[in-house]
């Protein structure tokens, strides 16, 4: 039974929707990890195909979850399914990693970079007595600002973020353009190779470079952690996902060999702030700035996105008894889950302080890499009954290619990287008291 007093409203269309799952994506990721993939493995054409086999693999993943969401239309993302299809635990322990490393670090990370993007952009920042204090302080400061729009009520909220999504898109079509067009390049930077630690990139590497770049692609499951808000969903939501997720494989394919055309391999080698680099080589040093502001943009957007998803999450384990009760309330007059987002940004301003995730890509790639796997071998249970309408082999094709890919993809990582991998596996083993907590209580109340 469900209470009106805590239910969400479907308001969102197909447009805002998909304009989620943009925003979700494309965020730090894209504009960090080329130098660093280019630094493991020494052929650009070898990093733009991994990209482009990362965007495929997160198309899989999003058909797949377009079944699911579609099956299941609820607020949640893979807590629902995996709770519905599997195990209470299994969405349990998905929601308690999403906390930490899916929603409120990324949301502290984002924030984070957005003030040094806008230093970046505005050098007399960077100077202030304080410049490490003034940009945290920039950083709490936009978490606090869109959390107060998205408090505002989903739709005010979401058309906040179709402004801010539409922005980052036309900005970043708008230098991919430029910067083929007039942007002094060169096409010889494809053929280039360059020494690393490990000749002719090991398997090991491949597998931890694609974790990077699928982290830099999360967020192609966006729409799934609003089933409960979007209208026509057995349509919209897996048509978001499969738009938003196939617009982003675009744009990233583009700017990546954008990067590659404007920097020679060996000076891209380890350059972090990847895309103030190649606007420097493109169109010389004065267009630096405007590239920060395009990129302190889609970091804003980021941002917005992430404080709209990460609490509805938490607002569907504590509706089902499995967090918080106090997580579940929803404000009475715009119908958001107001206790939720608050606590996400608490935590993620407890982070931007602390200042502790700055080396945590691999940590929260890999905790982000599991439970997707599980949630979409879910279309399998579907195909088996749950549902007639979806035995498609197209969805067990994706699910298959999804599941298998991103499982070696966890395995090499793990080999190559086995302290960040076993922190995340600790992660998700410490969630599994927290949720026999909560069970028992849980079954205590229902037996009242």
């Amino acid at each position: 039974m469900h209470d009106a007093d805590t239910d969400l409203a479907r308001t969102l269309r197909l447009f805002p929707a998909t304009n989620i799952v943009v925003a979700d994506m494309i965020g730090a990721g894209i504009f960090t990890t080329s130098g660093l993939l280019l630094l493991e493995l020494g052929s650009p054409k070898l990093m733009i195909a991994l990209w482009v086999g990362g965007g495929i693999l997160a198309l899989s993943g999003a058909l797949c979850y377009g079944a699911l969401g579609a099956a299941m239309p609820r607020a949640g993302g893979e807590y629902a399914y995996l709770s519905e299809l599997f195990h209470p635990v299994l969405g349990f322990l998905s929601g308690w990693v999403s906390f930490f490393a899916g929603f409120s670090a990324p949301l502290a990370a984002s924030s984070l970079g957005f003030s040094e993007y806008l230093a970046s952009a505005f050098p007399s920042l960077g100077a202030a007595g304080n410049a490490d204090l003034l940009k945290k302080t920039i950083a709490l400061t936009v978490i606090a600002a869109l959390a107060l729009v998205h408090l505002r009520g989903i739709v005010f909220g979401a058309r906040i973020q179709n402004y801010l999504t539409v922005g980052k898109v036309l900005l970043i079509v708008a230098l991919i353009a430029v910067g083929f067009t007039v942007g002094q390049g060169d096409l010889g930077n494809f053929r280039a190779r360059i020494a690393v630690d490990t000749p002719d990139a090991s398997w090991r590497v491949i597998g931890l470079s694609l974790m990077w770049i699928m982290f830099a692609y999360s967020g192609w499951n966006a729409s799934g952690y609003i089933g409960s808000e979007i209208q026509a969903p057995r349509r919209n939501l897996p048509l978001s996902l499969i738009l938003g997720t196939g617009i982003v494989l675009v744009l990233y394919v583009c700017l990546n060999v954008l990067f590659v055309y404007a920097v020679s391999p060996g000076e891209m080698q380890g350059t972090i702030a990847v895309g103030g680099l190649a606007a420097s080589h493109l169109f010389g040093p004065a267009a630096e700035r405007l590239i920060s502001l395009v990129v302190a943009f889609a970091l804003l957007s980021a941002v917005s996105a992430l404080i709209i998803l990460g609490p509805r999450v938490y607002y569907a384990m504590a509706k089902d008894g499995y967090f918080f009760k106090s997580v579940a309330n929803v404000h009475p007059i715009h119908r958001v889950p107001s206790t939720a987002i608050m606590l996400q940004c608490l935590i993620a301003g407890i982070m931007v302080l602390s200042g502790t995730f700055d080396q945590i890509l691999t940590y929260m790639g890999f905790c982000l890499g599991i439970f997707p796997i599980l949630a979409v071998l879910g279309v399998f249970r579907l195909s088996l009954g749950h549902t007639g309408l979806f035995q498609s082999a197209l969805y067990i094709l994706a699910a298959l290619v999804f599941a298998s890919v991103s499982l070696a993809i966890l395995v090499l990582a793990y080999l190559e990287r086995p302290v960040e991998s076993s922190i995340a596996l600790v992660t998700v083993a410490v969630g599994v008291p927290f949720y026999l907590v909560f069970a028992k209580a849980k079954r205590e109340e229902s037996a009242r």
